[in-house]
């Protein structure tokens, strides 16, 4: 009998030990921060531990990492290698918002924008989340997001950050958040914690690739946002002159988020009178991230950097 308990302690104690030593962490010398002081809002219990999970599929040549049930979001700041800008971006990672991308979509984009002078913020947002509400496409990645624009804006000085020069950039799902946050920053969706959610969580510019859920969706009935032709914005993103001015990339070959999403939130910027800049490709599909392929649209780093510069956010 006492041998059956060991065993089972035994075994209880490596499962423990194996869901830990499964969940993501950053590359050594950088630290993540629980972005809630204590349990998140709404909190929602995942199917298991937080998972990284290695994909068959190549991209550029090499595999990416995924990281799902992610149930107490973190921070990672990247800060900036060599001069420092003042500019600041929170990287929204994609994968639909059951998982997120997290090298692909965000590691490797943090590193770039330390390179280039900009702190990189890496947000481990929750995932999956469920959707209900007004709100459907994710609430609880919104909740993460209205609090991570607040509190690096409150820390901004510590960091090293100018507080009027922090933007956001999401691919795919993240490229969503990033319009969510774009429009709703007013009010919290949460009740206030402390200090930092007293700060502004509106982004001062906003960079979206490859976005979805920006079309109309249709949960109940035949139609949906794929085969719709109408150009209508979804109801959930309502555009204002105060959005932040927003730059947009989408191929036209995407095969999971269709091309209109772009379409429609940049006619919607257009029309609130936002500063909008969209780019257009005929090839190039979709989760490329930063990788550089033989598509002419992976390019897009050089076409972020000029257009930071023409909204006087960069020299």
């Amino acid at each position: 009998m006492r041998t059956c308990i060991l065993v089972s302690l035994l075994l209880f104690a490596l499962a423990r030990l194996s869901a830990q030593t499964n969940a993501w962490r950053p590359s050594e010398g950088r630290t993540q921060i629980p972005i809630w002081p204590g349990a998140a809002p709404d909190a929602q219990p995942a199917p298991g531990p937080e998972r990284l999970v290695v994909s068959k599929t190549l991209i550029a040549g090499r595999p990416w990492v995924s990281v799902g049930n992610v149930t107490q979001p973190t921070l990672t700041v990247y800060s900036p290698k060599g001069t420092n800008t003042g500019v600041a971006m929170i990287v929204f990672p994609g994968g639909g918002y059951h998982e997120l991308a997290i090298d692909l979509e965000g590691t490797e984009i943090c590193e770039w924008l330390a390179s280039k002078g900009i702190t990189g913020v890496l947000l481990k947002y929750r995932a999956p989340t469920p959707k209900v509400g007004r709100y459907r496409e994710s609430p609880l990645a919104l909740q993460d997001a209205q609090r991570t624009l607040g509190l690096v804006r409150f820390r901004a000085g510590e960091w090293g950050i100018h507080p009027k020069k922090i933007g956001v950039i999401g691919f795919s799902a993240g490229g969503h958040l990033v319009a969510a946050i774009s429009t709703h920053f007013d009010q919290r969706t949460y009740p206030t914690v402390d200090a930092a959610d007293r700060a502004s969580c509106r982004p001062d510019f906003a960079i979206a690739l490859y976005p979805g859920h920006l079309s109309p969706w249709y949960p109940d009935g035949p139609e949906s946002w794929a085969n719709t032709r109408s150009l209508g914005l979804n109801p959930n993103i309502t555009v204002t002159s105060n959005t932040p001015p927003t730059f947009l990339l989408q191929a036209q070959n995407d095969p999971v988020d269709d091309v209109r999403n772009s379409m429609v939130y940049s006619l919607a910027l257009r029309n609130a009178r936002v500063p909008v800049e969209l780019h257009f490709y005929a090839e190039g599909g979709h989760a490329f991230g930063l990788r550089r392929t033989s598509f002419p649209i992976t390019e897009w780093p050089d076409l972020v950097e000029k257009w930071l510069r023409t909204i006087g956010v960069t020299l």
